[in-house]
Order: C-alpha cells, then structure tokens, then sequence
C-alpha cells in the first residue's frame, strides 16, 4: 500500500501559474492661461439715395485720415435736392472707429486676471486661472490626495491596479 502510494503521488500533475500584478498612479495638474483676442473697428461710412446732389463747391460726406493714434474722422457734406418738387430718398451711415492704442499699452494680465483691456469694439476675454492651493498626489499606497486651486483649475488623480493570473 505504501508502494501505491508513492506512485500516486508521483502521479498527480504539477500546476504551474503565472501572476502579474500592475499598478498604476498618476495626478494631473492644469492651470489655463489668460487670452485675449481684440479687434480694432474700422471707420466706415455709406451713401445711397436719388434725386440728390452735392451743393456747388462741397462735396460728400468722406473720411478724414487718422493718425498714429486716432481713427478716421467724418467730414460732412453738403448736399441738396437735384430737381426740386420730384422724389427723392437719402441714406446715410457712419461709424467711428477704434484708435488706435501706443505699443505695450492696453492689455495688463496680473495673477492670471486680465485686468485692464484695449477700448476696441470687438474684444473676447477668457480669464486665466489662479493656481493658489492646487496640489495633488498619489500614493504608491493608492491614497488620493487633491486640494482645489482658484478659478480656471483642473486636478485629476488616478490610481488603479490590475492583477493577472495565465
């Protein structure tokens, strides 16, 4: 019976595994920055109409030139009805402009908050963020830490392990 067994023993197969454990940390830490996008208006000005005319020595309505740092003014015309008593129709528009701002002048970005901006009449601002407290960490023992920043932050922390046993 000892015989036996011993060949029983010698019998039973062997089991082999293979494990991998994988861990995996990481936190990510975002502070978006202050953009400013300005566009200066143009001067402009339109006419349109009939039965008008320019009165004798005038002219109509034009745009002046600027300079280094102002925008094109109006210089109005004179006009009149060219056949008194028929209809007529007039139309006029005008738009001032921007100046036009010295160099480095206009736009001051401090700690992230635009705080003064160029006097155009097409401006978009996205405020940057203030990192202030934004901290974050993990551990190799998977513990999670994040602390929250000011405005304009974003803190991610990921910690994951995967066990595989063939």
């Amino acid at each position: 019976m000892k015989h036996f067994l011993f060949l029983l023993l010698l019998a039973v197969p062997q089991v082999r595994a293979d494990i991998t454990i994988k861990h995996t940390q990481s936190a990510s830490l975002k502070v978006d920055g202050a953009a400013i996008q300005a566009i200066r208006v143009p001067s402009t000005y339109a006419v349109s109409g009939n039965n008008m005319k320019v009165t004798t020595d005038e002219h109509f309505a034009k745009l002046t030139a600027g300079t280094a740092t102002t925008a094109p003014t109006l210089d109005l015309g004179v006009y009149e009805m060219n056949t008194v008593g028929s209809a007529f129709s007039f139309e006029e528009s005008w738009l001032q402009g921007d100046p036009i701002p010295a160099l480095g002048s206009g736009i001051d970005v401090t700690s992230g908050v635009v705080s003064d901006l160029p006097a155009f009449g097409n401006v978009t601002v996205s405020s940057g963020g203030v990192a202030s407290d934004l901290a974050g960490s993990v551990l190799s023992s998977g513990v999670i830490s994040i602390t929250a920043g000011g405005a304009g932050t974003t803190a991610t922390a990921q910690s994951s392990s995967e066990i595989n046993v063939n």
